[in-house]
């Protein structure tokens, strides 16, 4: 979710062009330092191993950083000793804390919240975001530098302890949820004059879809080649569309809707209810690709509780795991953007392109075939998802205007320059048992979580993006 404000194109330009570009330049160097060989050193049984995933399912949950879940992670790459970030509201620095709370407030995450965030890669522009709107003399705490911890969140730590974690997953654009979702979904955010693909100019601020203007996104998504190749899809919605069901999923987390391919190819019908996934995971009827999103309440976007989202997304997972599908599926879970919380690992050396990528998020990898406590250190971001599902059902085939009969103009193949999630898979293991969790644990978030975790608090989501 954003706070309304607008980076400059040319602001951006200049970003980009006082980078160093590494994406997909010869060999790859991690954040961390680790070693990490490069996509197509993947040995051959690897990639041919990946076509024993026959369900990719994609659960995107909203606006946490990496450091805000996984900072003290055990061997991940987590918030450094000696950090202090200047807060010019109250002067000094804060330092990172545990923050046991179960509803947080976050900060800006729009394109400008990115360069103040980034600060040229010194990481310390948060706290002076959080506080853009303090007012003289009032107390104003901030919580940008608290990070949850394993007694927190423990079924985020167990699937991460158990599977993969990938401690490098970038967000794919510099900005908020829209664009985000866009590009979850198609590798691009763009505006468009007209229903010509031609017609779209890359940006991360797009304008959303409306109710005069429903189907704004010209270029092409996904779906477009997975329709044209005969391979099944569906697009989950928590409870539902908004405004439809009050409850359900906003249009800014639900764009497959505005996509004119989508109509085009009389898919819409594949934007179903929640509730839909659950039964087909029931009779082992998942489709190829899936793709999750949450409502409000479940959704961790600040002010949301945690534990509600925990459990929420631990119930999915179970769901998947108790399936005759679990054998040849892949989960990927991330959250769509950093929130305004803190994070140290500076994403301008991993710049493909004028829009992207963002700060850290957390994500993770959980599979049958999934390495067994792996902490993947390789740079990723969403377009690793789209080229995990191109190279297991599309032989390969990719978004690129050249080549997949419906041109538009995107600047680069975001695929072909994204990190190949094959590292995290082996794919000669036994597939591996379920690991069933209880979706409400025992934790230390305060106030303690109702029974069942399905507490919820003031959202008050029409004021989402306008802040």
């Amino acid at each position: 979710m954003r706070f309304r404000l607008v980076l400059a194109a040319g602001a951006v330009a200049a970003l980009v062009a006082s980078m160093a570009f590494t994406a997909n330049a010869g060999t790859r160097h991690t954040p961390s330092g680790r070693a990490a060989a490069p996509a197509s050193a993947q040995p051959a049984s690897a990639q041919a191993g990946i076509h024993k995933i026959k369900h990719v399912i994609v659960i995107l949950q909203e606006n946490r950083s990496f450091d805000s879940y996984f900072g003290t992670f055990p061997g991940a790459d987590g918030i450094p000793p000696g950090v202090c970030v200047p807060d010019p509201f109250h002067g000094g620095c804060v330092k990172p804390f545990v923050d046991h709370s179960d509803s947080n407030k976050g900060g800006p995450h729009a394109g400008q919240a990115f360069t103040a965030d980034v600060d040229g890669g010194k990481m310390d522009g948060f706290v002076g975001e959080a506080e853009l709107n303090c007012k003289v003399g009032s107390k104003c705490p901030t919580d940008v530098m608290g990070h949850h911890v394993q007694s927190d969140i423990p079924n985020y730590w167990a699937y991460a302890k158990n599977f993969v974690l990938d401690e490098h997953m970038f967000e794919p654009v510099h900005s908020w949820s829209l664009p985000s979702h866009m590009y979850e979904v198609s590798a691009w955010s763009a505006n468009c004059t007209s229903n010509d693909p031609a017609s779209c100019t890359g940006t991360d601020e797009p304008a959303n879809r409306t109710p005069k203007n429903p189907t704004p996104f010209a270029w092409t998504d996904l779906t477009w080649l997975l329709h044209k190749n005969g391979v099944s899809w569906g697009y989950y919605l928590d409870h539902g569309q908004a405004p439809a069901n009050p409850a359900g999923v906003p249009t800014i987390w639900n764009v497959l809707p505005g996509f004119v391919d989508v109509h085009a190819d009389q898919q819409v019908g594949n934007i179903q209810p929640l509730s839909n996934f659950f039964s087909q995971a029931s009779a082992g009827t998942l489709p190829s690709v899936s793709w999750i999103s949450p409502d409000p309440k479940d959704s961790e976007h600040p002010p949301a509780l945690i534990s509600t989202g925990q459990a929420y997304v631990t119930g999915i997972i179970n769901a998947i795991m108790r399936s005759p599908d679990w054998n040849s599926s892949a989960i990927f879970l991330a959250w769509d953007d950093w929130g305004g919380f803190y994070d140290h690992v500076n994403p301008l050396p991993h710049q493909p392109d004028a829009l992207g990528y963002g700060i850290r998020v957390p994500a993770m990898v959980i599979s049958p075939f999934a390495k067994r406590g792996f902490i993947d250190p390789n740079v990723y971001s969403f377009d690793s998802y789209l080229r995990f599902i191109e190279d297991d059902f599309l032989g390969g085939a990719r978004l690129d205007p050249a080549s997949d009969g419906r041109p538009d103009p995107r600047p680069d193949v975001r695929e072909n320059l994204a990190g190949d999630l094959n590292a995290d898979f082996n794919f000669n293991q036994a597939p591996r048992p379920p690991l069933i969790l209880s979706p409400c644990p025992k934790t230390t978030l305060v106030p303690a979580p109702k029974p069942g975790c399905t507490g919820s608090v003031p959202l008050h989501v029409n004021t989402w993006g306008d802040t």
